[in-house]
This record gives C-alpha cells, sequence and structure tokens, in this order.
C-alpha cells in the first residue's frame, strides 16, 4: 500500500506553533496535498549513466522537499515508483521501486529500444506480391509485419502519414500482368507463427478500437476507419486485406476468389511496397500509444533474432536486444509488445534507467525521447498537466499507461531548479480514471523538488 511519514511527534499546542515557525526560519519545505486528495490540487513549492547499478535512497538529511503527502493520495492505490537525478545516478524517491511489475503501455518504450537496437531506425518492411508459376492468374499478397500499409486512395492519409498503399501494389500488378486476367488471390501472412491475441488481453480491445489481431498482414491496423486513431477491429484482418486489395486490383480482378494460405514456393515476385522507417513508426507509437505497431515491431525484433515471430519469442527477443544498455533485467517478464497483459512485470527502476539513456545523446537509443508526450503539449499528455500542475506544462517528457488495473508514467523531468530527473511511476490495483491526476500531481511534486527532493 501506500507510504506515507509522519513528521512530528505530538506535542503541545505551543511547542506545535514554536516548531513551525522554526521550519520556516531554517527554509524547509514541503510539497503536499493542503486538502482532501478528492480536491486533485497539487499546492506549490516554496522556497553519467550506470544502468546496471541497483539503486538505494540518497540520504534525505540533505534534501528537504517531501512529497509524501502527494504519494499517500488513495487515487493511487498500489503504488511504486522512483526518481533519480540523470547527472549524479542518486535515487531521490523510492516505492518499491526494484519490485517487477505490470507496466501497461509503458512497456512500449522498451519494445521501441529493441526495435531501435536490433532492426536499426532506418529498417523498413516491405509488403511483396507473386505470381504463380504455373497458374499466372493467381497472385499471392504477402505480409512483411506491416500493420499501416493502407488501403486509403491516393492523396489520402491513414493514421500513420505517408504509409505505403494498396493502391500503389494494385497500379504496378495491373502493369506486369498486362492483359492476363486474375482468377485467384492467396493472402500469406505466415510470417509471424502463433496465436494471433494474446489470452491475457481483453477482447474488447478489439471493439472498442485499441487493439487489432497481431498478423503479418493487416491494412490501417485493421480499422473500421482508417483515419481514426481509436476504431473498430475485426477477427479476420487478413481476409480484409486480401479484399481490400482485390478491389483496388479493379477490373481486372473482378472475378477473382480471395483465400489464405501460403506462398507457393515456385511463385515469382512482381511488386512491393515499403513502410516509413520504424524511426517514424517508433514516433507515433509512442505519442499516441499505438498496440497494434507495438506489437509489430516486438514480432519484428524477434525474428530478426531468428526466434519464432510468436508470443512466446518476445520475452527472450526484448531481453536480448535490449542487453547492450546494462540494465538490469532480473525478475523481468515480458508477455507482448505493447503493455496490455496484466502479467508484464517489470520494475520502475528498469525504466527510470532506460530514460536516463533515452535522454542522453549518442547512447543509441535517444531518439525515443522525439517520440514522448510533453506535459500539456503533444501526444497523450496534451490534455494533462492542466490547472493547478500547469508549472509543469512543456517540462514532463514521458510514456502513458493504462490497463483496467493501473495508470502508469514513465519519463523524463527538466525540474524547476534545472536538475534532468527520470522516473516511474505505477498506481496498480483498484483505481479509476481519477489516478491519472494523481499521477500528474505527484510528477508535478517531482518537478517542483528537483534535487532537493527527498524520499520522507
Amino acid at each position: 500500500m501506500n507510504q506515507g511519514f509522519t513528521y512530528f511527534k505530538e506535542v503541545g499546542k505551543g511547542a506545535l506553533i514554536g516548531l513551525g515557525i522554526l521550519a520556516l526560519i531554517i527554509g524547509g519545505f514541503s510539497v503536499g496535498g493542503l486538502g482532501s486528495a478528492n480536491n486533485a490540487q497539487a499546492p506549490q513549492v516554496s522556497a553519467s549513466v550506470d544502468a546496471s547499478a541497483s539503486p538505494s535512497p540518497s540520504s534525505s538529511s540533505a534534501r528537504s522537499c517531501s512529497v509524501a503527502e502527494l504519494a499517500a493520495d488513495p487515487r493511487l492505490a498500489k503504488l511504486s515508483g522512483v526518481v533519480i537525478n540523470s547527472a549524479t545516478d542518486e535515487v531521490l524517491f523510492d516505492r518499491n521501486a526494484n519490485v517487477p511489475a505490470s507496466t501497461a503501455s509503458v512497456m512500449k518504450t522498451l519494445t521501441a529500444a529493441a526495435a531501435i537496437l536490433t532492426l536499426g531506425p532506418n529498417y523498413r518492411v516491405e509488403t511483396r506480391v507473386y505470381q504463380d508459376a504455373t497458374d499466372p492468374g493467381t497472385i499471392i499478397l504477402v505480409g512483411g509485419g506491416d500493420p499501416t500499409l493502407s488501403k486509403t486512395a491516393a492523396g489520402k492519409q491513414s493514421v500513420y502519414v505517408d504509409a505505403p498503399k494498396l493502391s500503389t501494389l494494385a497500379l504496378n500488378v495491373n502493369k506486369k500482368l498486362a492483359a492476363t486476367p486474375i482468377t485467384k488471390i492467396i493472402v500469406d501472412a505466415t510470417l509471424f507463427s502463433g496465436p494471433t491475441w494474446e489470452p491475457s488481453w481483453e477482447k474488447s480491445e478489439l471493439t472498442e478500437g485499441y487493439m487489432s489481431e497481431v498478423t503479418a498482414l493487416q491494412v490501417d491496423g485493421d480499422r473500421a476507419n482508417p483515419a481514426a486513431e481509436t476504431s473498430r477491429r475485426s477477427t479476420s484482418s487478413v481476409m480484409n486485406a486480401g479484399n481490400a486489395f482485390k478491389k483496388a486490383l479493379g477490373a481486372n480482378a473482378a472475378g477473382a476468389t480471395v483465400v489464405a494460405a501460403a506462398m507457393p514456393s515456385d511463385a515469382s515476385q512482381i511488386a512491393s511496397v515499403s513502410s516509413q522507417p520504424i524511426s517514424k513508426w517508433i514516433t507515433h507509437m509512442l505519442q499516441v500509444s499505438d498496440n497494434t505497431q507495438a506489437e509489430a515491431l516486438a514480432r519484428l525484433v524477434a525474428l530478426d533474432q531468428g526466434l519464432s515471430g510468436s508470443f512466446a519469442s518476445i520475452d527472450a527477443a526484448i531481453k536480448k536486444a535490449v542487453a547492450p544498455l546494462g540494465l538490469n533485467l532480473s525478475g523481468m517478464s515480458i508477455r507482448d509488445g505493447s503493455g496490455l497483459s496484466d502479467y508484464n512485470a517489470v520494475s520502475p527502476t528498469v525504466f527510470a534507467k532506460l530514460m536516463q539513456l533515452v535522454n542522453k545523446p549518442g547512447s543509441g537509443i535517444d531518439l525515443i525521447r522525439q517520440g514522448l508526450p510533453v506535459s500539456a503539449e503533444s501526444g497523450s499528455l496534451a490534455d494533462r498537466f492542466k490547472g493547478d500542475n500547469i508549472d509543469a506544462a512543456g517540462h514532463v517528457f514521458a510514456k502513458t499507461g493504462w490497463i483496467k488495473k493501473g495508470y502508469t508514467l514513465a519519463g523524463i523531468i527538466n525540474a524547476k531548479d534545472s536538475t534532468t530527473l527520470t522516473f516511474a511511476v505505477y498506481a496498480l490495483g483498484d483505481v479509476k480514471a481519477d489516478a491519472k491526476q494523481a499521477i500528474d500531481n505527484l510528477v508535478t511534486g517531482f518537478y517542483r523538488c528537483g534535487d532537493q527532493l527527498s524520499n520522507q
């Protein structure tokens, strides 16, 4: 449960007043909730990276800015968190910091790092079309793991800006085939193996529009509305792609049947399109928390390492990919690339240490920083850190997370005193949407305290 701290033993009224005067004289201060936890207020404050180190809190005797009341907000349920002074590597705040727990979408930062380190930021995914050697009227659309492939018309954009289009593939196929009519379209999504849905995910993610099936062939992330980030998905993403391709091919494929199967071994390639570089995927994924892109990246990382490209391969793949960063991965368990599963378990310290490297130019994963939402300004933080927390606007760069059993936030703070802090906060258990406000209050407290943040 939440940890609070008591500052004064019971004393007489006069002694308490004296202590208050003494506190003002010596300049001690704290960030606390001067009101009930439900009034969502966060009062104003007065007055090199070692990724493998196991952090321990620095001495609180030299630091006098406390966020204890904010950390005790019941809306945070079971609080885990850590704050690190990025320059000195000192741990300023620790609540179960080294205990692996559910991450929600903060997991996407680890997936992004794995993709950059394994595939490289300029990696592009190809979608190819082949022609059957023995039946010229049969063509095969082969998915390469690109969920951004779009059915939108030329000149129109999906949520994935400048994504490759089915219309481009169709145009090139029709040119190549000339007068040969298309009688059969095979759709091949066999690049990814195993189940297309993680058993621990809520099926409502499909109907509510937050997640598609994990397939190597789909268009617009299988959204019913390609231009809407949140849009209903289906249980037939591969066939949907095939039918959209048939429509794009026009009259030459009007009588074609569409079937899902593996490509014949003797087929020859006749057309292809390439995705945007995954550096653009990563920025979009982090800004809006795109689950479909995250899962595609995790599978591609696994395949690049010679693994199966199934859910079962993701844990080993991501751990191997980020191993060069020197993070302490003990006890870590990864079920997916998006963070949707309650069974992901990563400690807050891993993310705070990761953010130290994200904030370090030349670390190899520093491009992640440009994709992090900014408090009160962009992405999934655009509508947060307002009101009483407005002074932290533009100073918190962080990935948000939400699952039904928790809210999370991890990133970088350019603190009021110019100290750079990295942090991770988990509010897990019986939480409601107002946990986000409690997290923002606490993180604003970190911002206001800066290097004077006390663990007490």
